[in-house]
């Protein structure tokens, strides 16, 4: 299967050299990586394009840039990948295994990266709760085909928890392929914000999620 890479950038400049330098050889080996900017303030789109890569501008928001991203895509699996987050060796091949089985859809287990060691038992309970809810987030680096994507209205306009509710349409279609080897993810957001407060501030906003608070009220809390 031929897979597109869509990964949603803003103000990411910093992280670009070490980005591009990972992508580079699946490029090289045919490979379709796109970058998705939402109107970065800095040389982010630049910088990817002067690597080789191909950028495409849209508006700002994570959901809006990666559904963009799939409509100009032309590969039949699609992979979600953030920009502070790097696949593992073998993870196409891992993939291309999963379709092969019959999955439709699925995720990686997650390391994050970072000085503080309860960063690894956060890893590890997002991958358990993950494996027994069915339900992906986006520093799990979803994939999934094209068909199943669509067959589900893509990414919903929203700005926030737009990873639980395509995981949520995905899951009503079949069970997410969970799949061991792990992707790393930074560690930044919960070092910048205090670990203990970024784990309950994520809690508490899937539960508000869950009861059916509105994702824009959500977004708020959360900057």
């Amino acid at each position: 299967m031929r897979p597109s890479i869509i990964i949603p950038v803003f103000d990411e400049a910093p992280n670009l050299p070490d980005l591009t330098r990972r992508l580079a050889p699946l490029v090289r080996a045919g490979v379709e990586v796109l970058f998705v900017d939402g109107g970065s303030e800095d040389a982010t789109a630049s910088l990817a394009e002067a690597a080789g890569f191909r950028v495409i501008r849209g508006r700002r928001g994570r959901a809006r840039q990666m559904e963009a991203g799939a409509k100009a895509s032309h590969g039949d699996t699609l992979i979600f990948l953030h920009a502070d987050t790097a696949l593992p060796a073998g993870a196409l091949q891992a993939i291309d295994a999963c379709f092969r089985a019959g999955h439709e859809w699925g995720r990686f287990d997650v390391h994050i990266a970072g000085r503080p060691r309860m960063l690894r038992v956060v890893a590890r309970m997002m991958n358990w709760r993950s494996r027994i809810t069915g339900i992906a987030t986006g520093d799990q680096a979803m994939f999934m085909t094209r068909e199943a994507f669509e067959s589900v209205g893509g990414f919903p306009d929203q700005p926030l928890m737009e990873d639980l509710e395509l995981s949520r349409r995905l899951r009503t279609r079949s069970w997410p392929a969970c799949l061991r080897i792990k992707v790393t993810t930074s560690g930044r957001r919960w070092e910048s914000r205090g670990v203990w407060r970024t784990i309950f501030l994520m809690w508490r906003l899937r539960w508000n999620y869950w009861r059916g608070v509105p994702a824009s009220r959500l977004a708020e809390a959360y900057r």
